[in-house]
């Protein structure tokens, strides 16, 4: 029985290390990348994801100095801030959304529940991120997106009848689909217009129910606790400070409880995800230099619990690159804004200024 001042809801957990998953694939595949299949991989990556094709990014217009269209400019060139950029076209854009199975949705009078035989549940993307592989500074960036971001999101009604765009928590984006293919590209297309019409190249949406497994793969992960964790129903019993090395259901429980009686917990929440991503993909890169085997492992163990568009190509050519590309804390980047308490959830806004400027950081590099 928890404490009265602590309330826990499984449906409210979020993922947060799905990305990683992502990241180890990299470094997996790379082991056994051919050289005839990188060529056809890149070309790949570099199609869009259904339902995004024709679609062309747009930055906003607040009479700051950005000039979208310009007559004078060449085709995808902007002036921001007195200075002219180009858009990176050869960045690889990939959504990753983390779903729990256990989560249960009411969105517009339906309840999401799990799909018989499968690790997805049809409800919410508790968490997502975009990952950002850049050929030309050879680094990788990561954006998380906090799961109450406010956004447009595309509304079906029980019957399968589409109602329209409405503004949502985008982490409901996943819901209004089969849970499968169908929910992940509508969550691609939300995402996309969210960023004013990113291009995103593939997606991949992971099971939380992997973070054990992948834990203790490489020996469980070494961390210095950030806030406390203490629930004894789960035996969580770690204080802020704390040198823990985490294993098994430990891991999973540092990255998904929070106390929700605190105003913003996502945001806590999102600091331990950030930090035990950043040490897993760590200690997983260096195990799998060592010893082939644990490459193998951890491909497998991820293969049970992921849905993807991505091909074998795709993965061979993303881990010939990654491998060797740039990734820590400073690539990590979040958007800025404003949490509010809603009707009945917190509802995150973003900040367009500080979107703008991440677009032009991220995906726009100067003439």
């Amino acid at each position: 029985m928890l404490d009265d001042h602590v309330t826990i809801e499984k449906k409210k957990f979020s993922v947060g290390i799905t990305a990683l998953y992502t990241m180890i694939i990299f470094v997996v595949v790379a082991f056994a990348a051919y050289n005839l299949l990188k060529s056809f991989g890149l070309r790949e990556l570099h199609t869009v994801a259904k339902g995004l094709e024709g679609a062309s990014i747009e930055l906003f217009d607040m009479g700051d100095g950005v000039v979208v269209r310009d007559e004078n400019l060449p085709e995808g060139h902007v002036i921001y801030k007195d200075e002219e950029y180009k858009f990176n076209e050869d960045l690889i854009v990939i959504l990753v959304m983390g779903i729990d199975k256990e989560t249960v949705n009411e969105i517009g009078g339906q309840s999401w529940e799990a799909v018989e035989g499968s690790y997805l549940s049809g409800g919410q993307a508790d968490a997502l991120f975009l990952l950002l592989l850049d050929p030309h500074k050879k680094d990788v960036n990561m954006i998380t997106i906090n799961r109450n971001t406010m956004a447009e999101v595309d509304v079906w009604d029980e019957e399968g009848n589409y109602r329209g765009i409405l503004t949502e928590q985008i982490a409901l984006q996943h819901g209004y689909g089969d849970g499968g293919e169908e929910s992940c590209l509508r969550q691609v297309k939300a995402v996309s217009r969210l960023f004013q019409g990113i291009p995103i190249h593939a997606y991949a949406a992971v099971s939380m129910d992997a973070i054990p497994e992948m834990n203790d793969a490489i020996g469980g992960v070494e961390l210095e606790v950030l806030d406390d964790i203490i629930y004894p129903e789960y035996d969580m019993d770690l204080h802020k400070g704390d040198t823990v090395t985490l294993m098994g259901e430990k891991a999973y429980w540092y990255v998904r409880l929070r106390n929700e009686n605190i105003f913003d917990s996502n945001s806590l929440r999102q600091e331990r995800q950030r930090q035990y991503i950043t040490a897993l993909a760590g200690k997983a890169k260096e195990a799998s230099a060592e010893d082939i085997r644990v490459a193998i492992e951890l491909y497998q163990i991820l293969e049970k619990y992921m849905t993807t568009d991505l091909n074998l190509k795709s993965y061979t050519y993303l881990a010939s690159e990654a491998v060797n590309y740039k990734f820590d804390s400073t690539h990590m980047y979040s958007l800025e804004g404003q949490v509010m308490q809603g009707n009945r959830f917190e509802e995150f806004y973003p900040d367009r200024d500080g979107m703008q400027d991440l677009l032009i950081k991220l995906f726009y590099e100067k003439v």
